[in-house]
């Protein structure tokens, strides 16, 4: 559904990572190390995520602040943004666009209970739901 290389690149590529990156293997090994701080400035800077949803979703705003001065994030902080970024690419895939995957994670969804997608990929879980859906959505089955 969706590749390393657009999660890579929703993430800033290697001017944000400082490093070439391609593989899903690769994406483990940043994320355990913890990615660059300059990550979250690159997803921001797209308007792909607010600065609310970064604080709500992958790590708080103070904790964020820190960070940066440390210059970059812990794993946990930062597989919660490899999340996010591989729910944004797959969202972007299936509807062909960022701004109509924009707006479909922002809405609520009956097929969610409704819940808007971006509401419930701060867990796992959630993340699941969203990309069955997204599965579902791909294939044209009803959702």
């Amino acid at each position: 559904m969706h590749s390393a290389v657009a999660i890579i690149g929703l993430i800033g590529g290697p001017a944000a990572l400082g490093e070439d990156a391609r593989t899903g293997a690769d994406i483990v090994r940043l994320v355990r190390r913890g990615l660059p701080a300059a990550t979250v400035e690159f997803i921001l800077s797209t308007g792909r995520l607010t600065l609310a949803e970064l604080d709500r979703i992958v790590l708080p705003r103070k904790t964020l602040m820190h960070r940066r001065k440390l210059g970059s994030l812990t794993p946990e902080q930062s597989d919660r943004l490899v999340r996010v970024a591989r729910l944004l690419a797959a969202t972007e895939e299936t509807f062909g666009s960022p701004e109509k995957a924009k707006i479909w994670l922002r809405r609520p969804t009956a097929a969610l209970n409704g819940d808007r997608p971006l509401d419930l990929i701060d867990t796992d879980e959630g993340a699941r739901q969203v990309e069955t859906l997204l599965g579902r959505i791909g294939h044209g089955i009803a959702a």
